[in-house]
């Protein structure tokens, strides 16, 4: 292939000019927020001033009396200290309250975020689980607003440990929290329980308010956003919606579980006697604040009749791990996005092969790189046999060319007659002109399977192979500081390598097959490899080195079956003897026959009308 010089440099120019571009873009950005800051600085500096520490001071006290007026028979539990307690297991560490008795920090033991602390899925702020309660005549208060007593942590024989609250006014109310964490075991167990339903709660009614606010945990906070999906499961089935489709969800049948599912984690709040109903309400911030969202629920459920009642809760806090959240035996496992939407049929290749033989492999191997190389090399001698189909397919079109080549030039310009004559060479010889095609077809629910796997699995967080430093996330050599449309801000060596791949394939299979009379056809083979570029740039460097790995293997192949499997010189008098035998047409050959005729009648009689014009 030879290229023309100038085309060289124009295309070297073309670049520099591409970067100039988005240098000076970023510069005069630079520059023009920098003006607009010291615009805001000067009319703040014109603005009275206002002792910010009085109107905060005011508020708060303002805020107080109220809830003083609310507390009714709780005013003792309004004005109190915060006493914190914290349990730790192998896997949590969770920090709890005595106001509002319940989780003020979890933590992850095992797994860091990207400031290299554990992983917090609750913290201090907007996190909280709280419920009204009836006080006095027209008073209500949030749980949450009061002080409980005791804390006191008891520890079970199985190595258990609980911790209990307790809330009660004179009247012999009473309100009590009992959180159990269990060793090795990111589920811990909520019983509520409460004595004077009757009167604390309208209508044997809770409404349970979850507030959940999602932190960015992994350095690409696109893509968790993107991943990041509400969970739930109604009606005996799993259904979830995104963050980019809608922002709130209204629950009017029987809920068993509601879960904030982030890429590799989530929390999920289950009522094992289901909540009767509820709504949920979404809100996305800017990616600068390193927040995916804040979730806010409402869940209600309708107790028994009767003065006491117990509530049985769970909640989990942990990893998106599919054993993990399988043996609960609730469907949680369904949070994991193995194959969703259109694409929710690849779920299926995902748990009955792709993770029954990755899981193989990772107990014999202890680099998940090797463990994905073997994979690739497992699902290619798999999908060999439709690789030979189609290079097959494509050397009986390759002996077919010097025929299609004569009728093509006694055709000249009737492509409807050439269209007719080469399906009767094609049926004659024996050959599916679509042969080539279906066995590629046939590969691409793989491709999106694996797509899905590796994204979601979490074995492969933080895990290092030669250059990249998370293959659950895209390797980078070089960080530009800066966004290039349709391809990102950095570089991808694995998606080079895919992409470099990509286009040997295309090379060879073009050295392999006959020209192309069609001027798009030639090109259509670069356009893909090129493409790669910036569909992958950002995927998970698992991903990319799956299909580099993938890639060189098909390269392999392609060699041994044209140049040791394939016997060109059989094929040619296979072909030959084909035509001597007697043929049967298929009813939709006879239908595609017919269609093709009417369309040549057609076409012939419009271009008699033209001459005769």
């Amino acid at each position: 292939m030879q290229f023309d010089k100038n085309a060289i440099i124009g295309f070297a120019l073309l670049a520099l000019m591409f970067l100039g571009f988005f240098y000076f873009t970023r510069t005069g950005q630079l520059e023009a927020e920098k003006q607009q800051k010291h615009i805001r600085d000067s009319i703040a500096a014109l603005q009275p001033k206002i002792d910010s520490n009085t109107v905060r001071l005011d508020s708060i006290r303002h805020e107080q009396q109220n809830k003083i007026a609310s507390a009714g028979q709780f005013q003792a539990a309004i004005n109190n200290v915060e006493k914190e307690t914290t349990l730790e297991t192998d896997v949590l560490k969770i920090t709890f309250s005595n106001k509002g008795a319940q989780p003020k920090l979890v933590q992850l033991k095992k797994y860091k975020s990207i400031d290299s602390q554990d992983v917090k899925l609750v913290q201090q702020g907007f996190d909280k689980i709280t419920y009204p309660v009836n006080t006095d005549a027209n008073r209500t208060i949030q749980v949450s607003d009061l002080y409980f007593g005791g804390g006191e942590v008891s520890n079970d024989t199985d190595g258990s440990q609980t911790i209990t609250y307790q809330l009660s006014d004179s009247s012999g109310k009473k309100i009590i929290h009992r959180f159990t964490l269990h060793p090795g075991n990111y589920m811990i167990d909520w019983n509520l329980d409460i004595e004077g339903v009757g009167s604390l709660l309208t209508q044997n009614s809770i409404n349970f308010l979850w507030q959940n606010e999602v932190k960015q945990h992994e350095k690409d906070i696109i893509t968790e956003k993107r991943e990041t999906q509400i969970g739930y499961w109604i009606n005996n089935e799993y259904d979830y919606f995104t963050l980019g489709r809608t922002s709130e969800k209204q629950f009017g049948s029987p809920l068993k579980w509601l879960s904030v599912k982030q890429k590799f984690f989530n929390t999920t709040i289950i009522a094992k006697n289901s909540f009767n109903s509820g709504s949920i309400n979404c809100s996305e911030s800017h990616d600068s604040t390193g927040v995916i969202t804040a979730v806010s629920a409402n869940l209600k459920m309708v107790l028994p009749a009767g003065n006491a009642a117990n509530v049985p809760l769970q909640i989990y806090y942990g990893p998106n791990d599919y054993k993990i959240l399988k043996n609960y035996d609730m469907g949680l496992q369904n949070v994991i996005n193995l194959g969703q939407g259109i694409y929710a049929f690849v779920k299926y290749i995902n748990m009955w092969l792709v993770m029954p033989v990755f899981d193989f492999f990772k107990r014999f191997v202890g680099s998940y790189g090797l463990v994905i190389a073997l994979l690739t090399i497992f699902i290619r001698v798999l999908t060999s046999p439709l690789l030979y189909k189609s290079y097959l397919s494509g050397a009986k079109m390759k002996a077919l060319r010097p025929e299609l080549d004569i009728l093509k030039a006694k055709f000249k310009d009737d492509q409807q007659g050439y269209a007719m004559e080469q399906m009767k060479v094609f049926r004659s010889a024996g050959v599916n002109p679509l042969g080539g095609c279906m066995p590629a077809l046939l590969q691409i629910p793989i491709f999106f399977s694996l797509y899905s796997f590796f994204n979601g699995t979490i074995a492969l967080r933080g895990q290092e192979f030669l250059w990249a430093k998370d293959l659950s996330s895209y390797d980078s050599i070089l960080n530009f500081g800066f966004n290039i449309p349709f391809y990102g801000n950095h570089i991808s060596l694995f998606t080079l390598l895919a992409t470099v791949t990509s286009l040997l394939i295309s090379l060879y299979g073009m050295s392999q097959t006959p020209t192309q009379d069609n001027p798009m056809m030639k090109y259509m083979p670069y356009i893909f490899p090129v493409m790669l570029l910036g569909i992958f740039n950002g995927l998970p460097s698992a991903l990319t080195w799956y299909y580099t790995v993938s890639n060189v293997i098909t390269l392999a192949l392609q060699y041994v079956i044209q140049h040791y499997i394939i016997d060109h010189d059989k094929i040619l008098a296979q072909l030959e003897l084909n035509k001597k035998k007697p043929k049967t047409k298929s009813k939709w050959q006879e239908r595609l026959e017919q269609m093709q005729e009417t369309q040549k009648k057609l076409q012939d009689k419009t271009k008699t009308k033209q001459q005769g014009k």
